[in-house]
């Protein structure tokens, strides 16, 4: 059994290039209250492909605006700041999930379309409780498993244990995979949002989202992205040889105040967001 040092993963998390300054600085103004909408405007329409996105975004059925939205601003308005981010986000991070991850089972663009499962499923939870901050479910969803894609390397490596030990053992992937590797996925996640400079709340969404009970911050946030990341294994989407070894955290549950017939309505109401294609717009 091979445990690797922290600093080799973390060298590996050294070598992920940092958000485009572009990037960061559309996040700067959609978390600075004293932003204008003019201010997003500016910056937005300096990327063709962020200002596409945002404009399809805002005249897509999901939102049923009744004339055409044209020009970035007025899409603002009707977005708001939080969805800008979303967007922002979920277009800058997509490259990093599109990938086949050998070492998890998952074929090309399989972790992406879990992810973009898991986002949606985030977020309807975050409106289905009345959490503030749906959007920001959102994007916790969309790239909580991006530590998948730099553990990737060391999972098929030493893949035959991992499963072996699941199997034999009855542990879940993330139990055999720290105890084989040192680290899980959770945890390498964390570190890839902090070199991104992604607020504290989402680090830890993304580092706990199997142990939601370890969360501080912001446990209600964690604990939604921790639901939905089991029914997105639950539904079969994007399953890899982790998918079937983790269930639902207990602390989850009650923080949410959701039982097993509210999990099975929230599947069956999630169900027809995931097959609209509006849903996917945001990316």
């Amino acid at each position: 059994m091979k445990k690797y040092n922290l600093d080799t993963i973390v060298g590996k998390v050294d070598e992920m290039p940092v958000l485009p300054n572009r990037i960061n600085r559309i996040m700067e103004i959609t978390q600075d209250p004293d932003s204008t909408i003019g201010d997003l405007e500016m910056e937005i329409l300096k990327d063709q492909s962020l200002t596409s996105k945002v404009l399809k975004l805002a005249n897509s059925t999901h939102y049923g605006y009744p004339r055409k939205i044209s020009t970035v601003s007025r899409a603002t308005v009707l977005l708001g700041f939080k969805t800008i981010e979303s967007i922002v986000l979920a277009s800058t991070v997509s490259k990093y999930l599109l990938g086949e991850l050998e070492g998890y089972a998952l074929g090309k663009n399989d972790l992406w379309n879990q992810s973009q499962t898991c986002a949606i499923i985030s977020r309807y939870i975050a409106k289905y409780k009345g959490f503030e901050q749906p959007e920001q479910a959102y994007i916790a969803g969309l790239i909580r498993d991006i530590g998948k894609t730099i553990l990737n390397h060391y999972v098929k490596n030493e893949y035959d244990e991992i499963v072996e030990m699941v199997e034999s053992e009855g542990r879940s992937f993330l139990e055999a995979e720290s105890i084989v590797l040192g680290f899980d996925h959770g945890q390498i996640g964390g570190k890839v949002a902090e070199k991104w400079n992604f607020p504290s709340e989402l680090v830890e969404a993304i580092e706990y989202h199997h142990t939601p009970e370890k969360s501080k911050e912001n446990p209600k946030l964690v604990s939604i992205v921790h639901v939905a990341d089991a029914i997105t294994m639950m539904m079969g989407v994007g399953l890899g040889v982790d998918g079937m070894a983790y269930g639902f955290s207990q602390f989850a549950l009650e923080i949410l105040e959701i039982d097993e017939s509210e999990i099975e309505y929230i599947i069956s109401e999630v169900s027809d967001l995931i097959l609209d294609e509006d849903s996917f717009n945001i990316v």
